[in-house]
């Protein structure tokens, strides 16, 4: 019965989390009325601040639709060599052993199902980036125009960072189950085992999962913010053309 709570429990969040995937529209929605998207200068050269605000909050909005939706689709992760989850360093030797002893498929596997978990659990981001762009104050935004082309991002990191962990890694521990990394792990360790004097590693692997899906979520949602500062032609609307196209 507890399993059965859990179950349709895990699969109400992941309707939610798709029916929140980021959007322009939803996500600017409630930020206040945004300003003309025309650059507003001060007798002194400075840019309108309130243009200013709603500019990053737009890059961000748009950065996170791209880099949420990208990495939810099939291959998010795996096809992407940025960001795939590769074997655990502290378990690699026992894949290479593995592999040696003709369970190649098990280890593909292995690799393959802690992607596919990292890509079902990622459309979980989208309402914490909301909140994030939501709480922006005039100040984090006066800091992510003085900093590096990943600024916005690694304010993302530092506000939503520890959030988005404690509610990916439930999401994450279900699909890695789900889709059978526990299984093809314990099928690699079990042979590995079996070679005489070899001994098995272990590894937590929703945590490691979960810490990898992070870290390419912020990587991808800082390439785009990235694409956004440097390419002319990432500046979709007028609004990130006035305030990015100084």
């Amino acid at each position: 019965m507890k399993r059965l709570v859990a179950g349709l429990s895990a699969v109400t969040l992941t309707c939610a989390a798709w029916a929140q995937l980021p959007n322009l529209d939803g996500l600017l929605k409630g930020l206040g009325s945004l300003p003309k998207p025309t650059l507003q200068t001060s007798d002194n050269g400075l840019q309108d601040e309130a243009t200013t605000v709603a500019g990053i909050k737009e890059a961000l909005a748009i950065g996170t639709e791209r880099a949420v939706k990208e990495l939810s689709a099939v291959d998010g992760y795996f096809g992407n060599e940025l960001v795939k989850i590769l074997m655990p360093s502290s378990i690699q030797k026992v894949a290479d052993v593995a592999r040696k002893v003709g369970f190649q498929k098990q280890v593909d596997a292995f690799t393959l199902s802690m992607n596919r978990a990292a890509e079902a659990a990622a459309p979980m981001a989208a309402s914490y980036f909301s909140q994030a762009i939501r709480n922006m104050t005039l100040q984090d935004v006066r800091e992510i125009m003085a900093g590096g082309d990943t600024a916005a991002t690694e304010f993302f990191r530092a506000k939503a960072g520890d959030d988005l962990y404690q509610a990916l890694k439930p999401m994450v521990s279900q699909k890695i189950d789900e889709v059978g990394a526990t299984r093809a792990y314990k099928e690699v360790i079990a042979r590995y085992e079996k070679v005489p004097f070899m001994r098995g590693q272990s590894v937590d692997l929703d945590d490691y999962v979960t810490r990898k899906s992070l870290d390419g979520l912020f990587l991808m949602v800082g390439e785009e913010e990235k694409k956004i500062r440097s390419n002319p032609v990432a500046r979709t609307t007028d609004l990130l053309r006035s305030v990015f196209g100084r």
